[in-house]
C-alpha cells in the first residue's frame, strides 16, 4: 500500500509514536503506573481503580483515561498528551472524536506485548446502541490470541497473513519472517494495518482482495489466517465475520488453496468453524477438506456450541439490537441443514512432499500448556520421525516415557480386595493427553527408560505374558507409533 493509505500521514505517525513513547504508553509503562490491582481491574473492564490512579492528568494518565478507560477529557489535556501530533491531525485521522465539551477515543489504540501498539475500531461495548459498521476492523480478541498462540514460530523467509484486519498477526510474523505479506478484502482494514505497521516501524507488503486472490501464483514458507469463519446461510453483513460462503465452506476453500500457497516444507495455520450434522461424523467431514491436497493435516477442535448459543454470540458480537426475525432465519438455516452444533478449532497443514500424508482430526478441549505453537511444531517433527520408520525401525529404537507421566487407576472394592477396572496414562504438561491402556501397554511404557531397544523390551514382556516375541512385535508397532505421536513416549536420539 502507498503511505497515504494510512489513518495518519507518515509525519503524523512519527509524531504519534513520539507522543506514546515519551509518555511511556506501553503495556509495561501502564502496569508500572497503575499497579496490579488497577491493571487487573482493566482486564475485567472495571476502571474504577485506574481512574483513581490517573486523576492528575499528566500525558500518560490522560492517554490511559481516553484510550483505555474510554473517558471524555478536556481538549487541552488531550492536546498535551498527543503532542507533537496535533488535535486537528488526530481528529482528521479518527484517533479521537469530539464528545460533549471534550474529546474521547475514536479508535482502539492498544498497547500490546512489550512495546507494540495496535490500532483497530472500538468494540461494540464501547458505544452501546451504535452497531458496528460493515467494515469494522477487529481488535485483539479471543480468536486472535488463539491463533497467535498456535502459530509455529520457527524462522522463515516469507510469511503471509490472510485477512490481516488490524495487522496483529503480521506484527508477530515480523519477529521470525524476513518478509511479511498481508491481505484483506477491506480497504479500511488495510488502512488500519498500514498504520499499525508504520507505528511499529514495520514494512509489510499489503494487498487488497478476497482471501488468496491477491497472491495467486505465489508461495510462502508460512501462511496464517484468522478468516471470517462464521457459519451460516452466506449472508454478509460484517466483513470481519462473514465470508459470503455458505456453511463452513471457507475452511474447505482455504484447505484447497493451501498446496498452491506453500513452499516445500511450508506450513499453513488457520482458525475455522465446522458444522456437526446429524447422522454424520464431524471428523470425517473436516478430514474430507484435505483429500487430494497431499498435505499433512492436524485439526484440533477446541470448542463446540449449540446453534442457539452460536447465533446469540455472533449477533451480540456486532452490537445489533434484538432482531427475532434475523435470529429465526439463522436458526431455520441450521435446522434445514440438520446442524446440531458448530465446532471451533485450529487447522495446521504442512507441505511435506510425501506420497502418504498424515491427516488427524481430533478433540483437544482440555487446557493445554502454552504456547500451543511449539506443541504443533513438535507434532509435525514426530510425524517426520515416524514416516521414515517401518515396524523394524520402531523396534530398533529406544524410548523414554514423557517427563512427569502419571498413571491413574480406577478400582472397585470386593471381598477379594481392590480390582483395577481402568488404567489411564496422563500427561500433566504439554497437551495433557490422557490415554486408557491395558496392562501390557502399561508395562511397555513403564519399561521405557531409554536404555533398551524396543525389540529387547518386547522380548522380556513376551516371556512375562506368555506370548511370542513376533506376535507382540506385530501388535506393538501401531501402538508405539500412536504413543510417539501423542508424545507419551519419546524416541531417544543420542
Amino acid at each position: 500500500m502507498d503511505e497515504h493509505d494510512m489513518l495518519l500521514s507518515p509525519a503524523g505517525v512519527e509524531a504519534l509514536r513520539t507522543a506514546l513513547s515519551r509518555a511511556a504508553y506501553t503495556s509495561n509503562g501502564i502496569a508500572d503506573r497503575l499497579g496490579p490491582q488497577a491493571t487487573g481491574g482493566i482486564a475485567r473492564n472495571d476502571f474504577r481503580a485506574a481512574l483513581r490512579a490517573t486523576g492528575d492528568r499528566d500525558p500518560l494518565a490522560t492517554l490511559i483515561r481516553v484510550f483505555i478507560c474510554d473517558q471524555t477529557e478536556l481538549e487541552a489535556a488531550v492536546a498535551a498528551a498527543l503532542a507533537p501530533l496535533t488535535v486537528a491531525e488526530a481528529l482528521a485521522g479518527g484517533l479521537v472524536e469530539r464528545h460533549g465539551e471534550g474529546l474521547r477515543a475514536g479508535v482502539d489504540l492498544e498497547p500490546y506485548a512489550d512495546d507494540w501498539w495496535v490500532l483497530a475500531d472500538l468494540p461494540a461495548s464501547s458505544r452501546p446502541g451504535r452497531p458496528l459498521r460493515s467494515e469494522h476492523v477487529l481488535g485483539i480478541g479471543g480468536a486472535t490470541q488463539t491463533l497467535i498462540g498456535a502459530t509455529v514460530r520457527r524462522p522463515v523467509e516469507s510469511a503471509l497473513d490472510l485477512g490481516t484486519g488490524s495487522g496483529v498477526q503480521a506484527l508477530h510474523l515480523s519477529t521470525h519472517a524476513r518478509r511479511v505479506t498481508a491481505t484483506d478484502v477491506s480497504q479500511r482494514a488495510l488502512r488500519f494495518a498500514a498504520t499499525t505497521a508504520a507505528l511499529n516501524g514495520q514494512d509489510w507488503e499489503l494487498l487488497c482482495g478476497d482471501m488468496v486472490a491477491p497472491v495467486a501464483g505465489r508461495q510462502f514458507d508460512l501462511v496464517v489466517s484468522n478468516p471470517p469463519f462464521v457459519v451460516g446461510p452466506g449472508t454478509t453483513t460484517h466483513v470481519y465475520r462473514d465470508s459470503g460462503r455458505v456453511g463452513d465452506a471457507i475452511g474447505a476453500e482455504l484447505a484447497a488453496a493451501a498446496p498452491g500457497l506453500l513452499t516445500e516444507g511450508g506450513t499453513m495455520q488457520y482458525l475455522a468453524n465446522w458444522v456437526h450434522v446429524a447422522g454424520e461424523d464431524w471428523g470425517d467431514r473436516v478430514a474430507g477438506w484435505f483429500a487430494g491436497t497431499g498435505l499433512d493435516a492436524w485439526v484440533i477442535q477446541r470448542e463446540v456450541a449449540d446453534p442457539m448459543a452460536y447465533v446469540n454470540l455472533w449477533l451480540t458480537d456486532v452490537g445489533e439490537a434484538a432482531d427475532p426475525h434475523r435470529m429465526a432465519a439463522w436458526l431455520d438455516w441450521f435446522d434445514a441443514h440438520k446442524v446440531e452444533a458448530v465446532g471451533f478449532g485450529i487447522v495446521s497443514l504442512r507441505r511435506a512432499g510425501h506420497a502418504d500424508p498424515v491427516v488427524r482430526v481430533e478433540d483437544l478441549r482440555q487446557r493445554v500448556e502454552p504456547p500451543l505453537g511449539e506443541k504443533i511444531a513438535a507434532w509435525f517433527d514426530r510425524q517426520d520421525w515416524l514416516r521414515v520408520r517401518d515396524t523394524e525401525g520402531l523396534l530398533a529404537a529406544r524410548y523414554r516415557a514423557a517427563e512427569g507421566l502419571q498413571l491413574r487407576q480406577e478400582a472397585t472394592m470386593s471381598d477379594e480386595g481392590w480390582a483395577v477396572d481402568r488404567q489411564v496414562l496422563a500427561m500433566p504438561h504439554g497437551l495433557r493427553w490422557t490415554e486408557e491402556i491395558d496392562p501390557l501397554v502399561l508395562a511397555l511404557v513403564g519399561g521405557a527408560d531409554g536404555r533398551l531397544p524396543l525389540r529387547d523390551q518386547l522380548a522380556l514382556l513376551a516371556v512375562a505374558h506368555d506370548v511370542t516375541p513376533q506376535e507382540l512385535a506385530e501388535a506393538a508397532g501401531p501402538i508405539v507409533a500412536h504413543l510417539v505421536e501423542r508424545g507419551i513416549i519419546e524416541p531417544v536420539t543420542a
